[in-house]
């Protein structure tokens, strides 16, 4: 084992692969619009599965439209070794957020395979469908049903904004890959690692180059409708207007004050707004929102969706109301004894670490509960991420792959083949 100490993934391909998958779904300001299930999607599978195939590995995929990229083991009865992320963005995202949690876990795995180090245990490394959400809501879609978080029927009816239904997006995916094999949705593991951007300031600010994940915090999301009526706006008095909008004012001001407000760890966000009928002089009759609140304390993040509803309630007359919860993730926390792996690989290696809590969600949230699991973050320019000008330095991006190629070897029983 002395010489796997030494191993090191080959950064500058690493490197190389990152920028080639940002060009596919690129846009002009040098960001990345790679949706869920999307051409670009279907066509970054193609590059990725090239490069997987190219390595020795075998690729696979499940009815969800998770993708697996497996270096098999020399004991077949061993549960598999898991590692990844996802390769859909934002519609203004970065060339870092989720891919590289993929790439990293594909170049342990090529690392390995063209030294001939042969896993006792297979090592797979995974690239789960719809983290983002950004196109098919709620996210986390391929990890929620390989976990049996949401049942693959009800994922299935979620449309986008232009009515297309998850089921014909998932089935064009599987039809432009007709000869890869399926495997059965979810199956056991004996660990997962995922790596990541931090996609908070947090290692930048403190120097460090690896994060070693306490957990993640707990995440809540909401729509909200409220319906009015439609009316002239030069003829209806304002007595007896029912105005989505201004009811919207009223909501959202008791939010930011009461939710928003309540401690300085609670992450309060209203992201996204349809007016209808959006037209200059129509009085507004239905306005929809989406929220997302979020805490790392559990029994808060509770107390402030209890009270979120009820100020929705409270202030939305005369207008009616309608709060419909989308998401509810509790935080958790990650295994010690991979904590400890990590920490450990990080010092070897002589890369400054610290612990810290994930702000953002992952798809590691789901595969806590299945496994032992955890997650290794390396920093990024100015804690952006969802953003075009998100950005990791090259050193940093190698760091974390060194780091997760010892923690993932060592929990596999990688040997000399």
């Amino acid at each position: 084992m002395a010489a796997l100490a030494n191993l090191r993934v080959d950064g500058a391909r690493l490197w190389d692969r990152l920028m080639q998958l940002a060009r596919i779904g690129g846009t002009p300001a040098g960001g990345v619009n790679r949706q869920a299930l999307s051409a670009e999607e279907i066509e970054a599978w193609r590059v990725v599965i090239g490069w997987a195939e190219a390595a020795g590995l075998q690729a696979s995929t499940d009815d969800a439209g998770n993708l697996f990229l497996t270096l098999p083991g020399t004991d077949p009865s061993a549960l598999p070794v898991m590692s990844g992320s996802h390769l859909d963005s934002q519609p203004t995202g970065g060339p870092f957020d989720g891919v590289y949690g993929v790439l990293a876990a594909l170049e342990v795995l090529a690392t390995l395979a063209e030294r001939g180090l042969r896993p006792r245990a297979p090592l797979v490394a995974v690239a789960w469908m719809n983290e983002e959400g950004s196109r098919f809501a709620p996210g986390m879609m391929g990890s929620e049903a390989f976990a049996g978080v949401r049942p693959l029927a009800e994922i299935r009816d979620a449309s986008d904004a232009e009515g297309v239904r998850v089921a014909d997006a998932l089935d064009a995916l599987h039809a432009a890959f007709p000869a890869l094999p399926r495997r059965p949705l979810g199956f056991a593991a004996q660990a997962y690692v995922e790596a990541h951007i931090e996609q908070g300031p947090l290692l930048e600010a403190e120097g460090r180059v690896i994060g070693v994940v306490s957990g993640i915090q707990g995440k809540k999301t909401y729509q909200v409708v409220l319906q009015g009526d439609k009316g002239h706006a030069g003829t209806l008095a304002m007595a007896d207007r029912r105005d989505a909008l201004a009811a919207f004012t009223r909501v959202a001001a008791e939010l930011y004050r009461q939710v928003g407000g309540h401690d300085v760890d609670v992450k309060f966000t209203i992201g996204q707004l349809k007016v209808e009928p959006n037209a200059p002089s129509v009085v507004p009759e239905r306005v929809v929102l989406r929220i997302d609140l979020r805490h790392p304390d559990n029994a808060t993040l509770d107390l402030l969706g209890q009270r979120l509803e009820a100020l929705c309630r409270q202030h939305a007359a005369p207008c009616a109301v309608q709060v419909q919860p989308l998401v509810d993730a509790p935080g958790n926390g990650f295994d010690a004894g991979l904590r400890a792996q990590i920490d450990a690989a990080a010092q070897r290696l002589g890369h400054p670490r610290m612990a810290l809590l994930s702000a953002a969600g992952h798809d590691a949230r789901h595969l806590a509960p299945l496994c032992p699991s955890a997650m290794v973050f390396i920093p990024c320019r100015g804690g952006v991420s969802h953003a075009e000008h998100e950005w990791a330095e090259p050193a940093h991006v190698a760091a974390g792959a060194d780091v997760l190629l010892q923690v993932l070897a060592a929990r596999a029983g990688v040997e000399a083949a």
